[in-house]
Formats: structure tokens, sequence, C-alpha cells
């Protein structure tokens, strides 16, 4: 098990990693200890995102089919509407990409918007949405319905909403959906999927909860910007974000990200202590498996986020100033559509994605077909996310809008299945490093091109990339439907 999550997250984090050494010895040159701090966090995010990966195995996901079965068990609506706001919100505070994402918010807003009132709010709305998520698969509610009514709330939100928050609000949307909200979530639908006693109805239903969370990051980050309506300040000067020692922001970060993740995953192990006293009662090896699990969790995600904040981001954003700065807008494109490529095709969660959609197709959709289209659509939202940043006039809605009209135009002639898949897999594309390094990549340009504003076009990233699937994966689906209907 071991070996195999550092095989997974070795493929995730080495090709960013190698472009930023071929960057080093050719056009964006690093000082000595900057580089070097570069390369400590590569390998504290490698040993985190490994151990954290393995804790998630051993004891979220089990604590999320727990909570499922105790759903299936009770048969009461109530207590599964309730379950799922709870839990919901718990499993969302403490999503690791989500943090990265508020914290950026907080650098760039000076706290004006401060990372606590983000990670509230945005989880929520997740915890709202998994709730209404929950009865929506118990009481079998049309799941094209269900979307369509709710990007539909999103819409009105978004023409009220301010540019900068409307930006945050999309990038949330991915965020949440990170590496512990997936497994946990994927486990608690396919829990309660399995009250339909219509066995392809159960499957069809065990989709579309982590897409339905990521529309609740949408709203609930509207909101805020609804309700604080802050007074935004002139933007931080981020383009000299890489000068500093090597040790010093390591040792700084340590004791503040373990105070939070404390904070963030006491709540969900509290809670599951409480249901197996009094629901559960799972066996002392089952609960030793998932204490562990939690303790490697917890080990992991403080490793993971020190790593990401005092070595890998700064990086990210120098070199998106150096190259917006000295180079053309073609090439700072180009090298944004190859990041894009390289993350999906390094994403382990992706890989797990395409075997899946073989699997159910019968293989009339091949995994190769399914990570090109992936990879290329992914490429493409990147290089488009840094040319909105570089064209002056240029929006985020200019994309967002024609993106999701034209997912919400296929979804009427695709099975709910792919439908469901399509929406679950947004948060599968924008993994850790589109969260951490592409993010900071695109700050950087914005920070420093004249015509872009860094509040506003330093988001939007995450957005871009989190649409992609929709789109990418539905049409797949028509080509399913084409070649079932030609047999």
């Amino acid at each position: 098990m071991i070996k195999d999550k550092f095989k997974e997250v070795l493929a995730t984090v080495l090709p960013i990693s190698l472009l930023v050494v071929v960057l080093n010895f050719t056009v964006v040159p690093l000082e000595a200890d900057v580089f070097t701090r570069f390369l400590l966090g590569a390998l504290f995010i490698l040993l985190g995102l490994t151990i954290f990966l393995i804790g998630v195995d051993l004891g979220i996901t089990p604590m999320g089919d727990s909570f499922g079965h105790a759903a299936v068990r009770s048969g009461k609506l109530w207590v599964i509407a309730v379950m799922g706001l709870v839990l919901g919100f718990v499993i969302s505070i403490a999503e690791p990409d989500l943090h990265i994402l508020a914290d950026q918010v907080g650098d760039v807003t000076l706290g004006v918007v401060s990372k606590s009132s983000l990670v509230i709010l945005v989880s929520m709305g997740v915890s709202a949405l998994i709730s209404l998520g929950m009865i929506r698969i118990v009481k079998v509610f049309s799941l094209k319905t269900f979307l369509l009514i709710t990007y539909g709330a999103i819409l009105v939100l978004a023409i009220l909403a301010d540019q900068f928050f409307l930006a945050v609000s999309f990038d949330a949307s991915g965020a949440t959906t990170g590496a512990l909200t997936v497994p946990f979530l994927l486990a608690l639908s396919a829990g309660a999927s399995a009250i339909n006693k219509d066995s392809q109805k159960s499957e069809e239903d065990s989709f579309g909860l982590v897409g339905i969370a990521s529309a609740g990051a949408i709203i609930g980050a509207l909101i805020l910007g609804m309700i604080s309506n802050p007074k935004f300040v002139d933007a931080p000067d981020i383009a000299g974000a890489a000068e500093a020692g090597i040790l010093s922001h390591f040792i700084h970060e340590a004791p503040i990200v373990a105070k939070e993740i404390i904070i963030a995953l006491l709540p969900i192990i509290l809670i599951y202590v409480i249901c197996n006293i009094l629901f559960f009662h799972n066996s002392k090896r089952a609960n030793a498996r998932v204490a562990t699990g939690c303790v490697l969790t917890f080990v992991g995600l403080v490793i993971f986020l020190v790593g990401v904040n005092s070595g890998f981001m700064d990086v990210g954003r120098y070199i998106g100033h150096v190259l917006a700065t000295e180079h053309s807008k073609t090439f700072i494109v180009a090298i944004a559509f190859l990041m894009g490529v390289l993350t999906i095709l390094a994403e382990p969660a992706v890989h797990v994605l395409t075997n899946q959609i073989e699997a159910v197709t019968a293989g009339s959709i091949k995994k190769s077909v399914v990570l090109m289209t992936l990879s290329i659509g992914v490429g493409i939202a990147v290089a488009l996310s840094i040319l909105k940043i570089l064209v002056p006039g240029m929006q985020l809605w200019h994309v967002l809008l024609p993106g999701y009209i034209i997912s919400f135009i296929i979804m009427k002639k695709v099975p709910n299945l792919f439908v469901g898949i399509a929406f679950d897999s947004g948060g599968v594309a924008s993994g850790p490093m589109t969260a951490t390094f592409i993010l900071a990549y695109a700050q950087g340009i914005a920070a420093s091109t004249p015509t872009a504003d860094l509040l506003i076009d330093g988001f939007g990233t995450i957005a871009m990339v989190a649409m992609t699937p929709l789109i990418a994966l539905q049409i797949l689906g028509l080509f399913y439907v084409k070649n079932k209907g030609g047999e």
C-alpha cells in the first residue's frame, strides 16, 4: 500500500517539479536558496501527500462507509438530512485544497476576506447541498433536474456578485472536492444509494453527490460576498515573494498549520466516536484502524501544507512574475497549456476515473481516449485562464457561462450515469497541483501584468479546470450513446 501510494504521489509531483528544474536552468534562473526551498517543499509534498492518502484509506473512507450504512439502516429521511448537514460541514472544513485557496484569498486581500470566513461559509454551502443531495438519492429525484435548479440559483447569485467573489466561488467548487472530501462523499453516497433496490438506479445514484457538493461551495462563497460586502485595499506586491531563507519558513509554518489541522479534523473524529458508541458498534480492530488512519491523515496534512506554504507556491508566483515581465504572451500561455496537460496526465485520481468509465461503458470508450480528452481539455482550460489575465477586457464569465451552457445542453442527451460521473470529476481534475502551483503561477502573472487586477484575475484557474470534465466527459457520453445506438 505504501509503495503504491508513494508511486501515485511521485507521478503527481514529479512533472511540475521537473518543469521548474528545466525553467530554472533555461529562462527563469532562481537564487540558490529559493531553488533549494522549492525542492524541499516538493519533498514535503511528496511525503505528506503519501502519508495523508494512506490515512484517508485507513480512516476517512471507513468513516464514510459507517455513516452511509447507518443512513441506510435508519431509513428515516430526517436522520439522513441531518447526517448530510453535519458530515458535509465537518469534512469540507478539513479539506486541504480549500485551506490552500483560502490562504491565497486572505493573502491577496490583506485579510479583508479572512481565511476562516471563507472556509466556514463554503463548508456551510457544501453541507446544505450534501444534505439535499442525500435526500435526492433516497427520494430518487432526477439528478439532471436537481443540477438545473441548483445552477439556476447559482446563475442568479453570480449576476449579483462582485467579480472577485465570482472567481473565488467557482475556484472553491474545485478546491473543496479534494483528496479528503471525495473518497468520503463517494462512500457516503454509495451507502445512501444502497437503499434503492433497483441495482441500475443504485449505480447511477452513487455518482453525483461530489458534483452537488461543488455547487454548494459556489453558493456558500457567493453568499459570503453578498453579506460581507468587503472594501478591498490595493493587492499586495507578490513579485518578490521568492526572496527568503531556506528553513525559516518551514519552522515558522509547522506549528501554525498543525493547530489549524487539529481544529479541522477534531469534529469529524468526535462525531465518529460518539456515533460508534451509540450506533455503529464497530470492532476494536476496525476502530484501531480508523484511529491509525486519523493520525496519519493529520501528520500527512501538516507535512503537505507546510511544503506548499513554505517552498512550492512562492516559486510558482515568482516564475509567473518573471515570465510575465520578460517573455512573450505566446510563451506564457504555452507554458500554461503544458502545465495543464502534465497535471492531468500525472493525477492518480484521473487514472481511477478513466478505468471507471471504461468499465461502465463495457470497454466501448477506452481509458486512453478519456485521458487524452481530459489532458487536452485541462491544458486548454489553464491556457485560457492565463489568456484571461493577459487580454484586457476578457473576464472569467466570458468562458464559464458558455462552458456551463454547453454542458447543460449536452446533459439532456446523455445517460444519467455520465452526468453524475462528469459533475463528480471537477474535483478530480483540479487536484493538488492545480490548487497549489498553477494557481500561484497565475497570481504571479496577474501581479506583474499592468492591465490585470490581482484580486480579480489572480483567481479563476481552478474554476476553469473544474469545468473541463463537465463538457469533456459528457461529449464522450454522446459518443457512447451513438455507438450503442449503432450496434
